[in-house]
């Protein structure tokens, strides 16, 4: 099995150094703005996405510069919706990744604009023919990651997550919830290579697979960490759920069942890569590292 943290770490070198390229600050649009959106994307973070978008490419022996743009324009998306997240109309918080969050940092129209800039860019990179030569293969990009990110994924996802505050859920009604909010943009990411690679059912079977029970062991790892992480480790701000009231994973199941489904996930997740040669060694080793992680 690779290093999984070393890997990790080379990927989102490159990733990063994708991200600047296509976020450039320059004279014609305010540098406000641009700076926002640069504090916020390239402010560090596991880019754990982008990794799975050029591991998934890997598979099917995508172009490198492809699988990297499809990573960043994963990565814009992942990176606008935590900036609305934050914001005091959502989840209202002051520190993400270690340091302030975007409307703290510059304010809150600012944030929002940022939001906004990301999520467009991200669809203008994806449809540019960087991105592939194929028309129809950047056509299939939009789409899916429209639908990850739209009305049937993380937006409609976090609007369940607003109305938990206020009413009781249930497991199904909880996995529903996480499925959309973190686990649908997860999946277009498994699924990103297997897009770009013009890859046959089967894999891309194999694949959502892999990434529905990943983004669950995610999610129920998340859970785990606001409960019992250490800020300054995790850093974001910790117990909000409690606080607010919110019924997850860990408060229906418990932190030892909640961790003992986690790792069940994990291990499920392996099996789906069954089908795979050892090309796909570091989505293995990622189900292992997501559930081990402090932050």
């Amino acid at each position: 099995m690779p290093d999984i943290k070393a890997a990790l770490a080379e990927n989102a070198r490159a990733v990063d150094a994708t991200l600047d390229q296509l976020l450039p600050l320059h004279n014609d649009v305010d540098t406000r703005l641009l700076e926002a959106i640069r504090y916020s994307t390239l402010s560090g973070g596991k880019r754990i996405r982008p990794f799975l978008v050029v591991s998934g490419a890997e598979l099917f022996g995508v172009s490198r510069s492809f699988a990297l743009r499809a990573a960043a324009a994963v990565e814009m998306v992942h990176c606008y919706s935590l900036i609305h997240d934050d914001l005091p109309a959502m989840d209202d918080d002051t520190l993400r990744r270690g340091m302030p969050t975007c409307h703290v940092k510059f304010d809150e129209p600012t944030a929002i604009l940022a939001g906004d800039g990301l999520l467009t860019r991200a669809f203008e990179v994806l449809a540019d023919p960087a991105t592939h030569t194929d028309p129809r293969v950047r056509a299939d990009l939009v789409v899916e990651l429209a639908k990850a990110a739209g009305i049937d994924g993380m937006v409609g996802g976090q609007m369940l997550d607003l109305l938990a505050e206020h009413r009781e859920l249930g497991m199904a009604e909880i996995t529903r919830l996480q499925r959309m909010k973190t686990g649908a943009l997860i999946a277009f990411s498994c699924e990103a290579g297997a897009i770009l690679g013009k890859a046959g059912d089967g894999a891309r079977h194999a694949l959502r697979a892999y990434a529905h029970d990943l983004g669950l062991a995610f999610q129920i790892v998340d859970d785990l960490l606001d409960v019992e992480g250490d800020a300054d480790v995790v850093g974001k701000a910790t117990g909000k759920d409690e606080r607010a009231g919110k019924a997850t994973f860990v408060s229906l199941l418990g932190v030892e069942r909640a961790r003992s489904q986690s790792d069940m996930l994990a291990r499920q997740a392996v099996e789906h890569l069954a089908v795979f040669d050892a090309t796909a060694d570091p989505l293995r080793a990622l189900a292992s590292f997501i559930v081990e992680r402090t932050n």
